[in-house]
């Protein structure tokens, strides 16, 4: 069950440059009611853990899903929803918070990319080598702790470097078999004021809430010219960022969900060949397991 909604208007083109003023951050829900909702979002799950079972045996591409947003942009349950039918032994998550001192020795794509998908494998990047070019761009002062030399936190050159090497990154993954998809849940900064609210006011959502996402709203400004810049600057071709508009949480999972089967659907993927030889083989096991009938 497609969406009638043209994702491509989501996708952010190469060299563009970004305003996120002009992206919507809500848009004509694509679902009639909770109950088409419902029954899209499953048919989407359905589709996916089937063409996902086609990628583990074909054993010739990874996907790597790649999900950036600001507090309360509903990524956790985007990937909760999205994924929820997928085997777990097929697919990865992995979320990034703060660099551990061990990781600060290294270059900032080392943590991330050690834990890339294999073949065969969707690997879901909750946050991601992005947040380099992110929260360290909002708050240059983090760079004084990762150990570079000539690189302080009034250097512009180190953004356009860190572009090169993203994009440099994901160009080599491309060509050796990993399809990259970047999602940036766009959260209008009004819902996510009354998101914040509903955690403070509902018990069980009182976990998710913490004095330092109030911290960080008053960069609001300062993380949308980080976003635009580094959407621009690093949606290729081969690894195209979505701007989805996160005001509804329904109607963006189900972009998502398209978007991700879209991206399935379009590798060369097929179920592996039995040879002859292999048939027979199976059919004298098969014929002696019958012989064994009580």
């Amino acid at each position: 069950m497609k969406i009638k909604t043209k994702t491509e208007q989501f996708r952010v083109e190469e060299n563009a440059v970004v305003d996120l003023d002009l992206w919507p951050t809500a848009v004509d829900p694509v679902y009639k009611s909770k109950h088409d909702y419902r029954e899209m979002l499953d048919d989407h799950v359905s589709r996916l853990a089937d063409l996902q079972q086609l990628l583990y045996s074909s054993n010739s591409h990874a996907v790597l899903l790649i999900f950036q947003a600001m507090d309360a942009a509903g990524k956790d349950g985007a990937i909760k929803h999205v994924m929820s039918g997928v085997n777990p032994q097929g697919c990865q998550v992995f979320s990034f918070k703060h660099p551990s001192p061990t990781e600060l020795e290294h270059d900032f794509l080392w943590r991330t990319t050690r834990n890339l998908p294999e073949r065969g494998k969707i690997g879901i990047f909750n946050r991601s080598y992005y947040e380099e070019v992110l929260i360290v761009r909002v708050h240059p002062e983090i760079l004084l702790r990762e150990g570079l030399s000539k690189v302080g936190p009034n250097n512009e050159a180190i953004w356009s470097e860190r572009y090169r090497s993203i994009t440099d990154l994901e160009r080599h993954l491309s060509a050796n078999g990993t399809r990259i998809v970047k999602f940036f849940l766009h959260l209008s900064k009004e819902e996510q004021r009354k998101r914040f609210i509903a955690r403070i006011d509902e018990p069980q959502k009182n976990w998710k809430f913490s004095l330092a996402d109030i911290e960080e709203r008053r960069y609001w400004d300062s993380y949308m010219h980080a976003y635009a810049a580094c959407l621009g600057a690093t949606s290729t071709a081969e690894s195209p960022w979505y701007v989805v508009p996160a005001d509804d949480k329904k109607n963006a999972r189900l972009i998502i969900s398209e978007i991700i089967l879209q991206t399935l659907e379009s590798l060369e993927m097929s179920y592996p060949v039995t040879t002859d030889e292999r048939r027979q083989e199976l059919l004298a096991i098969r014929k002696q397991l019958a012989a064994q009938e009580s």
